[in-house]
């Protein structure tokens, strides 16, 4: 039998007292929850001396109970910690493009700006969608993608593929024609 390092048993023994299926998740939340509210001042500001602060100790209460009631669940705490390891090779794969993007080019010599930057955007938006309907299961245990992925392997020929393909190409060309286009002037001064 192989030797287990003792990093290793911290690891097992931290996953035993639940270190990653409830303090974590409940951190994740309650880090993110807090910040969208002290972001958008959901529960408004007070003055303090002559100051105007959000009101933290309800922004606090606020995510401190939904990251209780997300850690309660153990369906949601499955799904965070499946997206959340997904994401990290999603944000690992781009990083990996940009280094070896940049490996090509001198330095300064390359912009991401402008179409790059927005065909990347759509990119990783796509990859994140893909990611969440991976993580969220039926009631027969396979995902929402791969529940999508058969329907339209089964039904692709039907009237409701074809419906959805025609208004996914419609809406596309909507888009391309009446985007409109700066002019050369305008990309200068900005």
């Amino acid at each position: 039998m192989a030797d287990v390092s003792t990093l290793r048993e911290v690891i097992a023994f931290f996953d035993k007292i639940g270190i990653y299926d409830v303090v974590l998740p409940f951190l994740l939340v309650f880090t993110i929850v807090f910040a969208i509210l002290e972001k958008t001042r959901v529960f408004g500001m007070e003055q303090i001396g002559d100051k105007k602060v959000t009101k933290k100790n309800l922004n606090s209460m606020a995510a401190f109970v939904l990251s209780f009631l997300v850690v309660a669940s153990s369906q949601l705490v499955e799904v965070i910690t499946e997206v959340s390891s997904h994401m990290v090779v999603l944000l690992m794969m781009s990083v990996l493009f940009l280094i070896l993007v940049g490996s090509f080019y001198k330095e300064g010599e390359i912009s991401l700006e402008g179409g790059w930057q927005k065909i990347f955007m759509v990119i990783m938006f796509i990859g994140i969608v893909l990611i969440f309907l991976q993580a969220i299961k039926t009631d027969s245990g396979d995902s929402w993608l791969e529940y999508a992925f058969d329907y339209m392997g089964e039904n692709w020929s039907s009237t409701g593929v074809a419906s959805i393909l025609l208004i996914l190409f419609v809406t596309g060309i909507m888009y391309w024609l009446t985007k409109g286009e700066e002019t050369k002037e305008v990309k200068k001064e900005s």
